[in-house]
């Protein structure tokens, strides 16, 4: 009867639904969705609150496991997003739903697996809870990977091809960086090694802008792709980018301004004569909290 009647109200506002998902696996009803996010907001509440007076636990094994997996599916995503755009002579300007015939269908398969990948990437949050690195799950942490799952849905139902698929595609390729320098951090031998990560996060605002200029095209040069959608994802993508924004100052900024003064004051360690601030930076952090992996 819930799922009966949320249906009923999500069909008024937003119109008929996209008949070529109809019965796929969690796109049926929103009512999953919104339970497995209330769930992952509950565990954000709970989790921490839980492993307070507990050791952190190492998870070391299964995260190799794990962001090689996600390595590995957002490369096949990339891949099949790439390949369905070439072979439905996709427009980059404007794309409608229902002009690109058979690659239409392999993108909306593979965008259901996108929009699943999110799912899955509520792990994020659950390894940082107990292993204790509380300090990563972070307000933009958090909205992103709540609001993720939800937005897919409703994407999946209503636009689950055309213009939808840029965003995805740079998504993917992104997370082939990110879950793989994850992947090879749980590794402590490569820890020294892993000298990217900044730019990931370059990489990825780069991918909000990308996204809202290719998302405002459809909007100067209009197809029949519903213009809705297009004015949401940009609001959204501007979001991104400012919390984004912050993390990367408060990241990166703060920490290579707090370099430079301890240089100055004669703290940072020398070796050989030479500055080693990785390992000034590496003491730090183990005087700041002790790691068990």
């Amino acid at each position: 009867l819930l799922d009966k009647t949320i249906n009923s109200y999500l069909d008024v506002w937003l119109g008929p639904r996209d008949p070529r998902v109809k019965g796929w696996l969690l796109l049926e009803n929103y009512t999953p969705t919104f339970i497995f996010s209330v769930l992952y907001l509950l565990i954000v509440w709970l989790g921490p609150k839980y492993m307070r007076n507990k050791q952190p636990f190492s998870c070391r094994g299964i995260l190799v496991i794990y962001n090689l997996g996600l390595t590995l599916l957002s490369l096949y995503m990339f891949y099949e997003l790439v390949t369905g755009v070439w072979e439905g002579g996709y427009n980059f300007f404007c794309q409608d739903t229902h002009s690109g015939g058979e690659a239409d269908m392999k993108i909306i398969r593979v965008l259901w697996w996108y929009y699943f990948s999110k799912l899955i990437e509520f792990m994020d949050t659950f390894f940082f809870i107990v292993r204790k690195n509380n300090h990563q799950i972070t307000v933009l942490h958090v909205y992103h990977h709540a609001t993720m799952l939800n937005i897919w849905w409703f994407v999946m139902n209503w636009v689950p091809c055309g213009h939808s698929y840029f965003g995805a595609t740079l998504n993917s390729f992104i997370h082939v960086l990110m879950y793989s320098y994850y992947g090879l951090s749980a590794v402590p031998a490569m820890r020294p090694y892993l000298w990217w990560k900044k730019y990931i996060t370059q990489g990825q605002l780069t991918q909000f802008v990308l996204t809202i200029f290719q998302t405002s095209c459809g909007v100067v040069w209009p197809c029949a792709f519903p213009q809705g959608w297009l004015y949401f994802q940009i609001s959204y993508m501007i979001s991104l980018i400012i919390l984004f924004t912050n993390f990367y100052i408060q990241t990166y900024n703060k920490k290579a301004s707090s370099r430079r003064k301890e240089y100055q004051n004669g703290s940072t360690a020398t070796v050989n004569g030479y500055t080693n601030s990785f390992s000034s930076l590496e003491n730090n952090v183990k005087q700041r909290k002790q790691r068990k992996d």
